[in-house]
């Protein structure tokens, strides 16, 4: 399944509870067609435990405004509706799992 797509409609409704990932990126950048794979891979198998989402900057650039996205991977981690962390450029798998259950306890 992977991590699901938002838009300024269901951005906030999908980062208010629990602990939420989401890759911001865009369809011709190179490192986000690295970061884009792990995350859907994380996305099943943290399933139950942790939303892992995805902003395309191109479609949405509301939302990557409102968080000051300047460069792409930026992947935001929120717990309840907070932002937690920013990680800009490809973040490996084991680290975010890392993070995402980190938060999740």
């Amino acid at each position: 399944m992977g991590a699901i797509a938002l838009t300024k409609e269901t951005f906030n409704a999908n980062i208010k509870s629990g602990v939420t990932l989401v890759d911001f990126w865009a369809p011709w950048c190179g490192p986000c067609q690295i970061q884009l794979p792990i995350v859907n891979e994380l996305a099943d198998e943290l399933a139950g435990q942790a939303t892992l989402a995805t902003v395309n900057v191109d479609e949405e650039t509301e939302v990557a405004s409102q968080y000051g996205i300047r460069s792409i991977p930026t992947l935001l981690l929120f717990k309840d509706g907070k932002l937690s962390e920013t990680m800009v450029g490809i973040t490996h798998k084991q680290d975010l799992r890392e993070k995402i259950l980190g938060l999740a306890d």
